[in-house]
């Protein structure tokens, strides 16, 4: 498996590489994945390698990205999930997750988002966590609110044109 700095039971947590191009093409050329994440519900070859370069970038100047995620025992590719900052002055992460559509439904979402929640409290030290979905995006709000997440607004997120449902996770205090 490619080098993992965080792992599951069943998954593996790496980071983008431009050496990972078929990845993101497998993730983010897949309509079935982006129908959510872009107005045009598909990115174009260069709007998905600009897409790898942005969670390169965004790793070199921040040390978080939407991480590359393989499930542990086969080393298959699974999809991404990780933190960026939304806030960052303020210790505010947004978490996120794309899934390959053929892993949905098979709780590695819930499992990855899980473990990232972690790491963003207790490595990163984030003092909140940010998350929105699509409004057609019922599985995503159905495990952000399983997560703990609560509703705060709709926000508007450009790359879709669309207000999205907006939530936040605080960390809990020791004991409570």
């Amino acid at each position: 498996m490619k080098n993992c700095f965080l792992q599951t039971k069943r998954i593996g947590f790496s980071i983008w590489s431009k050496e990972d191009l078929n990845l993101a093409e497998a993730l983010w050329g897949n309509p079935d994945v982006t129908r959510y994440i872009s107005a045009e519900g598909e990115l174009t070859a260069e709007e998905v390698k600009d897409r790898l370069l942005m969670e390169i970038n965004q790793y070199q100047e921040h040390g978080v990205q939407y991480f590359p995620i393989f499930e542990a025992e086969e080393n298959v590719f699974i999809g991404c999930c990780g933190l960026r900052p939304y806030d960052f002055k303020s210790g505010i992460y947004e978490i996120g997750f794309h899934l390959i559509h053929t892993m949905w439904g098979k709780g590695y979402a819930g499992e990855a988002a899980r473990a990232m929640i972690d790491y963003a409290f207790k490595e990163i030290k984030a003092n909140k966590l940010f998350a929105g979905h699509h409004p057609e995006n019922s599985a995503s709000r159905k495990l952000l609110e399983k997560l703990g997440f609560h509703y705060t607004h709709d926000e508007f997120y450009q790359p879709t044109g669309l207000q999205h449902p907006s939530y936040v996770l605080k960390q809990q205090p020791p004991g409570s």
